[in-house]
C-alpha cells in the first residue's frame, strides 16, 4: 500500500474527484425512477459534495428483480469457484490501484481522518476482499457417515438475493465485510449504504463491474431507511439481510422478516464496551495508549469502542494522568491533513447528540478530566469523564462519540459485574499481568470479542459480532461469515446392493 501523501496532494485529489451520483443497478449507473435527489455534504466544512439519486421502493423492486434474474440464470453463482476467485482478486487489485481516490472520497463524505482511511480502512477493505476470494475454493463440503447402501452429501449453496445494509462509520470496510463472503458464496447483492456516506459504495460497485462481476450481481441503492431499507427488508424475493447499525433499527429488520417471507437476518448492532484495568498491570503507559486508541479512534464512532473505562481505584489517578499525556499527542482538525488523528463527526445531528452527553455530565456534576469542548464543523474534543456511576446515562447508553466514562472498582468480582452491567455485549478489553485473572475475566465477560492487554477486533480470520442486544443471527469476518450466506442441503443417494 502507498505511503501517506501530503495535505496538499490530498487536496489536489479532492479537487479532481468525479463523484458518483446515481444508483448502480444491473451493471450501470441510472437515475432513480422518481428522479428525486438528496445532497451529501462534507461534515467538516459543510460543503456540498454532490446531489445523489434518492431511491425508493420502486428502485428496490427493480434492483431485486435484476439481482434475482442474475442469481437464477447462474451467471455468477454458476461459475466455478476458481473463476469467481479470479474475478474477486482482480477486483481487489482495482481497489488498490484506486486507493488514494477512495481514501479521499471516504474522508470527504464522512469526516474521517485521511490517515485512518489510507492506513487502515482501504488496506483492510482490500485485504478482506482478497481473503474471502482465496477462501472460495478452499471450503470443502462433507459426506455423512452412512452405511454402504447410501451416500449422503452435505453441501452449501448460495442463499440467493441478499440485502446488505451499511452503517456510516466505516462505509468501505463494512461494505467489504459483507460483499466479501456474500459474493464469494455466489449470491447476488443489493447494497443500501448509509445516506450520510454513499459515495464510496457506488464507486466500488463500478470497479467490481470493471473487474468482471456480471451485471445484476452487485447493485447499490442510495437513499433513506424508510425509502430503501424497509422495502428491502420486506421484499419477498430477498432471502437474507445483513445489517450493521443501531439496535433500534436492527429490531425493525426482524419485524420486516416476520411480516414478509421469514428471510434470514444477521444483525451487528450497538455496543457499550468495557475496558477493565486491574491493579497488577506491568506498564500503565502501554495501557493508557490502548485506552486512548480504543476510546477515540475514528472519533469514538465505533461500535466496538472502549467507551467504559472500569479501573481499579488504586491506579485510577495515575492511569488518567498517562491517558492525558497520550491524548495531548492526538491532533484534531482538517480530515484531509494526514497530521490529524481526529476528524469531524459525521453530521450536525450526530454532533448534537454527542454534545448532549457532555451536557449530561455537567447535569450529573461529574468531573470532566479532559476535553469537553467543541469546534465549528462538527468537531468534538476527546472527552474523559470521571466518577461515572452505573446508573448514569454515560455508563449505560451508546454515545458513539469521543467520550470515555470512568468507573472504579476494588475487587475482581465487582469488575466483572460492572463489565456485564449492560444490555450490550459486543466487545471488551482486559488489562492484567496475571494469567489467571486474564483467563477468568475473558471467560466471564459476556461479549463476542474480548481482547487481553490490547484493543482490537482480531483480524479478518476471526469472527466479529456480539451477545445480547449487540448482535443476532451470525458473525462478520472469518470462515463463519461464509456460512450465513449459504443454505445447507442434504443430498441422500441410495446405493443398491
Amino acid at each position: 500500500m502507498d505511503q501517506l501523501l501530503s495535505a496538499s496532494e490530498y487536496a489536489e485529489i479532492a479537487r479532481d474527484l468525479t463523484m458518483p451520483t446515481q444508483a448502480f443497478i444491473d451493471g450501470a449507473f441510472r437515475q432513480s425512477i422518481s428522479g428525486n435527489t438528496f445532497q451529501t455534504t462534507n461534515p467538516a466544512t459543510g460543503q456540498v459534495l454532490a446531489d445523489i439519486t434518492a431511491c425508493d421502493a420502486q428502485d428496490v423492486d427493480l434492483a431485486v428483480a435484476k439481482a434475482k434474474a442474475a442469481f437464477e440464470d447462474g451467471r455468477w453463482r454458476g461459475l466455478a469457484p476458481s473463476e469467481r476467485k479470479v474475478i474477486l482478486l482482480r477486483f481487489a487489485d482495482l481497489l488498490e490501484q484506486h486507493a488514494h481516490e477512495l481514501a479521499v472520497m471516504e474522508s470527504l463524505d464522512s469526516g474521517k481522518p485521511i490517515r485512518e482511511c489510507q492506513n487502515t480502512d482501504i488496506p483492510e477493505t482490500i485485504n478482506t476482499i482478497r481473503w474471502h476470494a482465496e477462501l472460495i475454493d478452499k471450503i470443502y463440503d462433507n459426506t455423512a457417515p452412512t452405511g454402504s447402501d447410501a451416500l449422503a452429501l452435505v453441501v452449501r449453496e448460495a442463499i440467493g438475493v441478499v440485502g446488505l445494509v451499511l452503517p456510516w462509520n466505516f462505509p468501505l470496510l463494512m461494505l467489504a465485510w459483507k460483499i466479501g463472503p456474500s459474493l464469494a458464496a455466489g449470491c447476488s447483492v443489493v447494497v443500501k449504504p448509509a445516506k450520510e456516506t454513499t459515495l464510496t459504495a457506488l464507486r466500488v460497485a463500478e470497479l467490481a463491474h470493471e473487474a468482471g462481476v456480471p451485471p445484476g450481481v452487485f447493485n447499490v441503492l442510495p437513499g433513506g431507511g424508510k425509502e430503501v431499507g424497509e422495502p428491502l427488508g420486506r421484499h419477498n424475493d430477498v432471502t437474507m439481510v445483513s445489517f450493521t447499525g443501531s439496535t433500534e433499527t436492527g429490531r425493525r429488520f426482524l419485524q420486516y422478516s416476520a411480516e414478509s417471507n421469514l428471510k434470514r437476518v444477521v444483525l451487528e448492532c450497538g455496543g457499550k464496551n468495557p475496558a477493565v484495568v486491574l491493579n497488577d498491570v506491568d506498564d500503565l503507559d502501554v495501557v493508557a495508549q490502548h485506552i486512548v486508541n480504543g476510546a477515540f479512534w475514528n472519533m469514538g464512532e465505533n461500535c466496538s469502542a472502549s467507551s467504559r473505562l472500569i479501573v481499579h481505584a488504586d491506579i485510577k489517578d495515575e492511569l488518567l494522568a498517562r491517558i492525558g499525556k497520550h491524548l495531548s499527542e492526538w491532533r484534531m482538525g482538517d480530515p484531509l491533513d494526514p497530521d490529524h488523528q481526529l476528524g469531524s463527526l459525521v453530521s450536525k445531528a450526530h454532533f448534537d447528540k454527542v454534545c448532549s452527553y457532555i451536557k449530561q455530565a455537567s447535569d450529573e456534576q461529574l468531573t470532566v478530566v479532559y476535553g469537553g469542548d467543541t469546534r465549528e464543523g462538527n468537531f468534538v474534543e476527546p472527552t474523559v469523564v470521571d466518577g461515572v456511576g452505573s446508573d448514569s446515562r454515560l455508563f449505560t447508553e451508546e454515545i458513539f462519540g469521543p467520550i470515555l466514562s470512568v468507573t472504579t472498582f476494588t475487587d475482581i468480582d465487582e469488575a466483572i459485574a460492572l463489565a456485564n452491567d449492560s444490555v450490550y455485549g459486543l466487545a471488551a478489553a482486559v488489562y492484567t499481568s496475571n494469567l489467571n485473572h486474564a483467563t477468568r475475566l475473558s471467560r466471564a465477560i459476556r461479549a463476542g470479542v474480548v481482547t487481553v492487554n490490547c484493543f482490537g477486533e482480531g483480524d479478518v480470520s476471526t469472527p466479529f459480532g456480539g451477545y445480547k442486544e449487540s448482535g443476532f443471527g451470525g458473525r462478520d469476518k472469518s470462515m463463519w461469515a461464509h456460512d450465513q450466506y449459504t443454505e445447507i442441503k442434504t443430498i441422500w443417494i441410495d446405493v443398491p446392493a
